[in-house]
């Protein structure tokens, strides 16, 4: 095993999940917890690469050529997003948000993280020792970093479900969700866009929006105090 590449694998979400730990001022969760949901994140990056290949095959789609606008369009919203916010928003709601360590709003976004960066993580193991250390550079300054911004965005609104009344909450929960599919179907459909250069570009405003939405989301949790969930 190269453990060089392994350690560029990971070293970028564990130091994000570092940040949201240190972050996190009110009361820290259990490490224990911590870990779980980061092991629990890369394991639904199993059932999301199955899905993509699926869709891939069904939608004719590969990686690296150049498809036409609508192709690239069902795959970056319809497959990839869709698919791998939807399985990390199930662990979420299925396994973070029904524990009593749930207790404060910032809570949504420290469990979500852990999960998008577990999930991150193991995609980025097999990118980088496929493409080596040009990709991990590459990864490091844009497809871990924006899982983490989906999952803080996404964590921002289950975050604020748990604090609301019962009628509300899945409301709230799925708004998070959609707000993350349609980030990261945006993010990969200029991925796709390898013929056009003007398209491919508009991934970095996208980027700094979801960054700029990610920190807003952070300083408005931080700033509540803990809540009791209501019934």
């Amino acid at each position: 095993m190269n453990f060089l590449y392994l350690y560029l694998a990971l070293a970028p979400a564990l130091a994000i999940a570092l940040y949201i730990y240190w972050k996190d001022v009110n009361e820290k969760e259990p490490i224990s917890y911590l870990i779980g949901f980061f092991l629990l994140g890369a394991l639904t990056c199993i059932p999301a690469g199955i899905t993509n290949g699926i869709g891939g095959s069904v939608l004719g789609f590969e990686h690296g050529q150049s498809h036409d606008i609508v192709r690239s369009f069902f795959m970056a919203f319809f497959v990839v997003g869709l698919g791998e916010e939807l399985y990390k928003f199930l662990a979420l709601m299925f396994v973070a948000f029904r524990m009593k360590n749930f207790n404060e709003p910032f809570d949504g976004i420290v469990y979500s993280v852990m999960i998008g960066l577990g999930f991150a993580s193991l995609e980025n193991v097999f990118y980088v020792f496929d493409g080596g250390i040009g990709v991990a550079f590459m990864r490091t300054l844009t497809a871990v970093p924006m899982h983490a911004a989906l999952a803080i965005i996404m964590g921002y609104h289950v975050g604020l479900a748990k604090f609301q009344r019962e009628e509300n909450r899945i409301d709230r929960a799925i708004l998070g969700l959609i707000y993350a599919i349609l980030i990261h179907g945006a993010y990969d459909f200029f991925l796709f866009q390898n013929a056009s250069i003007l398209l491919s570009m508009m991934v970095f405003p996208l980027m700094g929006w979801a960054f700029f939405l990610s920190r807003k989301s952070i300083k408005l949790h931080l700033a509540a105090k803990t809540l009791t969930p209501k019934k």
